[in-house]
């Protein structure tokens, strides 16, 4: 099986103008490694991972009129739908590749990044004024009624808006009045709760719960903040004059943003031009408030690092300031501060960082190396005392956080930000040694060792599995703090796309006269290559066969205005400056650059200023020869030599000048042809002796009698003078002579100006201002015309022809409208044969030119196209014979060029995607992804030597039961051979991890494969399963263990009595700020948090914050946090500290004397029973949990709040209090809210696991429609399973399970006879049948 390249259109083939603040810094990166942004009208998709752009999506012109420029855009935002796995009821689709972009005009549009295609538009129903209103910003939200996404956008000043992203139509819409919305982000936490905010504090946040008009809940919020408010008062009082821009339009340098942080819940991360502001919404309240030093550029954004209690924060003026949280408190302090814009290298004035964003697809693969990774080196234990004091402190890699920045120069930098801290070496070694109990789950290690396989051999592969467990989660975590990180900042990176808007454009089209830089005779020949001049004097040349910018030389200090070709190594570019305005001297500066050595040569310098600028240039193309044309004055004819030559000046009024082309091989002919417009005679040199219409050289040189000696000698170009009269001269030499050309036989003048011509020996073609085409034959007279229909021709280029071609007089035609058609003058009819462009994608043609690069005539024409939107495009014309096409046939070109394969997977076809996906989680020995790289060595396992073995043999041998059918493994390694092939699957860096973690346990495989897929979620679900089963499997041993220490209890009065008491007191917990929390060593995976030491810490971290606010709520807030820790005496102080004019007294009170009191139980406990089920029906909740907790009704003060939607703090009381089935039936009933509100399934399994659920997590991924997932689900299950039950035996040495043993699986709280289970099995058999028929169906297609 062959690979396919996919069909490539046009728009694949486009280089991208520079963003600018027009774009308002919209960029977005998907989990998946895809970074979009807005670059004028057009939005750019960038790999991350090899910095490649991949293509540029052009937003259509408004219906409106399709002749004006699409406007900007201005905010981009990828779904983050997951790839789609439920191949039984949903064909595959690209849900998982659909990008949200808005722009300047209000318009919303979906696009299929896969098909290149606008899916849906969104719409009000009815139109309104208000579709119009520019787009701020976007995000989409999942609401709890609904399986799909929706659509938020902010539009003008203050209107938000939710669409129904199926219909394209607006559900709900929410109007702000005199605020100004900035920006607008989802809570990771809650997919179905997003906050808007304001430029002056204004903070909106919104829950959507369906998609009815009664299904938002909104909440509004005050961020008190100290700028600068006088431009926004004067924006107060432009509202009411009816202004209707977007925030980015009105003040593009005063930006507001925010952040959710990833790692605590309710707490905001708000950055304001000068302030940056902690706000907690839970408390309605800013936590801590921070000015920005004197001297700092404002905000620009604000990221938060994903693993660490760590901000960044970009600057207007390119820095970046690292924030660390303090420990105990909600409050940053800046500890450093970088360059995004290194000094050297960058053009004056500097570029301005336009936007920065964070990828995340790298940090949850380091997650997966670093948690099964090697530990440390037992050998350091043999270390002499002296060397092993002097390495206690040593420096260690924290986190490795990778940045993208955006430049208004075109360029995408991509820098690595090292955090290193201070870690005490002999405490770890002394940990590492430890033996711990399997019993004792821990924090997760996180390794930061980097991955060398090359070094360990086979043993890397072959690690025993009873060390899974404890390698996962049985080693302490480093003693790093926050305090002790520095950071250092690195360019990994750059991809240097157009530096500015495009102005003009010059294709090399070298004739067999030109000869090489180099000298000799050998000629020159035609390059992939194209020069662009660019608005802010560089000229950028572009390899049009990799698509990409080859290389950029500062040549001009202000708009490059014309440019050319000499040969195929050196440009000749010119610029003019107005020196005064009254006066109208100006300035020509003319620049001839070499490619191969860089440098430039000025010539024709003049000490005093010039009456008129230069109009154009025009080289010959042997590149000898350069014609200037002047405004109002005469031309030049330079002869480019080393140093040119001024050969002649030409004192007639021009309007246009065109060098011939190379001389156009004749037609193949194998068959009669239709009669041309052309002569069909020989092109033999007949000039007639009649006059030219002007005489300007008086050379007698004899005529020569061949045109192709004279071709051999001399070039010639083709004129028309301001009174429509045409001629041709010839340059021989140093002379310039009449060519004499001989006239049409009926001449007729042309009725407009004559503003364009293309020259090609024989035929001379003009076009005029009113729209008319005539073509001309110099050696016979016969002659044609046509009108067009359309406004003024600016300019005219012959096609590039080659041997076979049947016409000859294909034509590109550029009008003064900036739209573009193209001609065939040998049809019988041009204009009814012709392709007109009245609505090509989104732009205007500034400049266009034919690509001569064609060889054979079944590759398709290609036009290089400079747009005003400042991009550069190739657009393929396929030429049919009955009638011309823009790209509508297979491209037959030269193969697009890549310094360096994509390896991003979520890009495959979706059948073969899934088919790796599912090799990956099965295992596959890291020789199969190795072809011929550097790592083969490496890597410990060898290819087979014959190609007939059988592929199974890739696959890794391992002690599971078997899942699915076994030839299905063989067959997808088939389907996924091509890819392999062209090494686009994995790259080294990425292969090397895969072969470190394949034989670390299922689990581990599992994690990898949803990492590189961007599903970060999936991941670290699976890096939290085996802590979850552990957890599990540990509480059923304990149950059974106190059974007996249960019924001997029970027989004395006196047990339940004390325990009463020790639940009242709860002192078996530390006070607050008593233990430092290591801040850097959860990260996102305490978003998955189960376990009553994780719950209990992270709610205790959260009491410092709040010590010093004040008011009745916060109060209130603050003793409910204390009694679901356990603190009943900071609790009864709080209480008792009301004042008896306060309206919470007498609730103050009577809570304070509940749980402080121990004395008359039972009458004690009925009364506050009563009185608690009096708070909670008056709508107070929280006063009735205290009570009950007063009594030690744990469990149904947790099910009061998870009644009331305090599921958090639910769990931080269950957490402090209940244990076993009690605790297990919370972690059950939390995980349902999660599943079915919260739609967070990987969160729900985990929390299903730590339960004991498996039945429930079982249904949880059949709803789901993942077969695939719940069969490796079970695998890890059992895998996990047996390796706890085997360290239950205090087994020596692992068992070496029997085949029989093989086939069964060992599953906690479940019978692997269970039906659920059995269904599993056939369902992931018929997903894998079905597969396999998608991946024959689907041809292998590169990116």
């Amino acid at each position: 099986m062959s690979v396919t390249r996919s069909l490539l259109n046009s728009w694949e083939n486009t280089l991208p103008g520079p963003p600018s603040r027009n774009n308002g810094g919209s960029a977005d990166c998907s989990t998946s490694g895809l970074l979009a942004y807005g670059a004028s009208s057009s939005i750019a998709v960038v790999d991350v991972r090899s910095m490649q752009l991949l293509c540029v999506l052009s937003m259509p012109a408004p219906c409106i009129s399709p002749t004006v420029l699409a406007p900007f855009v201005t905010s981009v935002r990828w779904t983050p739908q997951p790839l789609r796995r439920d191949v039984f009821t949903h064909e595959p689709s690209n849900s998982h590749l659909l990008l949200a972009v808005g722009d300047r005009q209000g318009r919303i549009a979906l696009w299929d990044f896969r098909l290149r295609l606008v899916l849906l538009w969104m719409e009000f129903d009815p139109p309104s004024d208000k579709s119009m209103l520019g787009v701020q910003d976007l995000c989409w939200v999942r609401p709890r009624a609904a399986d799909s996404w929706i659509l938020a956008s902010l539009k003008g000043p203050s209107l938000l808006a939710l669409w129904n992203t199926s219909t394209g139509r607006c559900i709900w819409k929410y109007d702000a009045s005199l605020e100004l919305f900035s920006c607008i982000r989802r809570d990771p936490f809650d997919s179905k709760h997003f906050c808007a905010l304001g430029l002056k504090g204004f903070l909106l946040s919104v829950m959507v719960l369906g998609d009815g008009d009664d299904d938002v809940e909104i909440k509004e919020h005050r961020i008190p903040t100290a700028s600068d408010s006088s431009e926004l008062n004067k924006f107060e009082k432009d509202s009411t004059s009816g202004s209707t821009a977007p925030a980015l339009v009105v003040f593009p340098l005063c930006v507001a943003r925010f952040s959710f942080s990833p790692q605590w819940r309710y707490i905001l991360f708000v950055t304001f031009p000068k302030e940056f502001v902690v706000f907690d919404l839970q408390y309605e309240t800013s936590l801590s408030l921070a000015d920005l030093p004197r001297g700092y550029s404002k905000f620009l954004d604000v990221l938060p690092d994903p693993d660490n209690d760590v901000l960044y924060c970009a600057h207007l003026d390119g820095n970046l300031s690292i924030w660390k949280r303090k420990d105990g408190e909600q409050v940053h302090m800046m500890c450093s501060m970088e360059e995004l814009l290194p000094s050297i290298g960058t053009t004056f004035p500097s570029p301005s960082v336009l936007s920065v964003v964070l990828c995340q697809s790298e940090s949850t693969l380091q997650n997966v190396g670093k948690l099964y990774s090697d530990p440390h080196d037992a050998s350091l234990v043999a270390l002499d005392s002296v060397t092993l004091l002097d390495s206690w402190k040593k420096p260690s890699l924290v986190s490795n956080t990778y940045l993208i920045s955006i430049t208004d120069d075109g360029k995408i930098w991509n820098w690595l930000l090292t955090a290193e801290g201070i870690t005490d070496a002999l405490k770890d070694i002394t940990k590492s040694c430890m033996p711990t109990d399997v019993s004792e789950v821990m924090v997760p290690e996180r390794h930061t060792s980097s991955i060398d396989i090359s070094t360990r051999g086979h043993e890397c592969n072959t690690v025993k599995e009873s060390e899974l467990v404890n390698r996962s989660f049985d080693c302490k975590s480093k003693s790093v703090h926050t305090y002790d990180l520095s950071f250092k900042i690195s360019l990994v990176g750059q991809l240097h796309l157009l530096s500015s808007t495009v102005t003009t454009l010059a294709v090399p089209s070298p004739s067999l006269m030109a000869t090489l830089a180099c000298g000799g005779n050998h000629p020159a020949a035609a390059v992939p290559l194209v020069a662009l001049g660019t608005q802010n004097g560089i000229i950028d040349i572009i390899d049009v066969s990799a698509n990409a910018v080859a290389a950029s030389f500062s040549v001009h200090n202000c708009t490059v205005r014309g440019l050319g070709w000499l040969g195929n190594s050196r440009l000749v570019s010119f610029s003019y400056t107005q020196v005064n305005e009254k006066a109208g001297g100006y300035t020509n500066r003319l620049v001839v650059t070499c490619l191969r050595s860089g440098l430039n040569q000025t010539f024709r310098v003049l000490r005093k200023t010039e009456r008129a600028p230069i109009r154009a240039l025009r080289a010959s193309s042997s590149g000898r020869y350069l014609l200037m044309l002047f405004h109002d004055a005469p031309v030049e004819v330079w002869a480019m030599t080393k140093s040119p030559i001024l050969l002649r000046s030409l004192a007639l009024p021009f309007t246009v000048l065109e060098w011939t082309l190379p001389t156009a091989p004749r037609p193949v002919q194998n068959g009669p042809l239709r009669q041309s417009s052309f002569s069909t005679k020989e092109y033999t040199t007949g000039a007639s002796a009649s006059a030219s219409p002007a005489h300007a050289s008086t050379s007698n040189a004899k005529t020569t009698t061949s045109v192709g000696s004279a071709e051999d000698t001399s070039e010639s170009f083709a004129f028309a003078l301001v009174n429509g009269a045409l001629g041709v001269f010839e340059v021989y030499g140093r002379r310039i002579r009449d060519f004499r050309p001989k006239w049409p036989s009926s001449f007729v003048s042309s009725d407009g100006l004559v503003t364009a011509m293309a020259y090609r020996f024989p035929h001379v073609v003009t076009g005029d201002r009113s729209g008319n085409i005539r073509w001309w034959d110099v050696t016979t007279g016969l002659s044609s015309s046509f009108n067009t229909q359309r406004e003024g021709i600016r300019r005219i280029n012959f096609s590039p022809v080659v041997a076979g071609d049947r016409s000859r007089g294909r034509i590109a035609v550029l009008f003064y409208d900036n739209t573009f058609a193209i001609f065939d003058l040998d049809s019988q009819d041009p204009l009814d044969n012709s392709l007109l462009q009245p609505q090509f994608p989104g732009t205007l043609v500034l400049e266009l030119d034919w690509l001569p690069l064609r060889t054979d005539k079944s590759e398709p024409l290609v036009l290089c196209i400079a747009g005003a939107d400042g991009s550069f495009r190739l657009i393929e014309v396929n030429i049919s014979e009955r009638k011309s096409c823009l790209n509508s046939q297979p491209r037959t070109m030269k193969e697009r060029f890549r310094p360096m394969r994509i390896c991003s997977l979520i890009l495959l076809p979706i059948p073969h995607a899934l088919a790796l996906r599912m090799i990956l989680q099965l295992g596959v020995k890291p020789s199969w992804f190795d072809t011929c790289s550097e790592t083969k060595d490496a890597i410990p396992y060898k290819l087979p030597a014959s190609s007939t073995t059988d592929l199974r043999s890739y696959m890794i041998d391992t002690d599971l039961p078997p899942v699915g059918d076994p030839v299905v493994p063989e067959l997808l390694l088939k389907v996924l051979e091509p890819y392999r092939r062209e090494g686009c699957i994995l790259d080294d860096e990425r292969t090397r991890l895969y072969a470190a973690v394949v034989n670390k346990g299922a689990a581990a495989r599992f994690a990898f494969a949803a990492a590189v897929f961007g599903e970060s979620s999936e991941a670290h679900f699976w890096l939290q399963l085996p802590r979850a089963l552990s957890h599990s499997m540990n509480r059923l041993n304990m149950t059974r263990h106190q059974k007996f220490f249960v019924s001997a209890s029970a027989s004395v009065p006196e047990l339940e009595d004390a325990s009463m008491i020790n639940r009242m007191t709860s002192t078996r917990k530390s006070m607050p700020g008593s233990e430092k929390r290591d801040n850097i060593s959860y990260g996102r995976l305490k978003l998955m948090a189960f376990e009553p030491e994780e719950l209990w810490e992270s709610a205790n971290e959260r009491i410092p914050w709040h010590e010093k606010l004040e008011g009745e709520e916060a109060i209130q807030n603050r003793v409910h946090e204390l009694v679901s820790v356990g603190n009943l005496e900071a609790a009864v102080s709080l209480l008792l500290s009301s004042h008896p004019d306060d309206s919470y007294f007498y609730v103050n009170a009577l809570r304070a004397v509940a749980l402080s009191s121990a004395v008359s139980r039972s009458l004690h406990e009925l009364a506050v029973k009563v009185v608690a089920a009096n708070m909670v029906r008056s709508d107070n909740s929280l006063s009735g949990t205290h009570l009950l907790c007063a009594v030690g009704r744990y469990q149904e003060a947790c099910s009061q709040l998870q009644d009331a939607g305090c599921w958090t703090d639910a769990a931080t009381l269950a957490a402090t209090h209940l244990q076993g089935s009690d605790y297990a039936r919370m972690l059950q009933r939390w995980a349902d809210y999660v599943l079915r509100t919260e739609h967070n399934i990987w969160r729900a399994l985990t929390l299903y696991v730590a339960a004991g659920a498996f039945q429930e997590a079982l249904a949880a991924l059949r709803d789901a429609q993942q077969p695939d997932t719940a069969a490796m689900f079970v695998l890890a299950c059992h895998e996990i399973s047996a390796e706890v039950a085997s360290k239950s035996k205090n087994s020596d040495e692992p068992s070496d399970p029997s085949a029989e043993g093989r086939q069964s699986f060992i599953l906690p709280h479940l019978n692997p006879e269970h039906e659920d289970v059995v269904a599993v099995r056939e369902y992931y058999e018929q997903y894998q049948r079905k597969l396999i028929h998608l991946c024959m169906d689907s041809p292998p297609t590169l990116v």
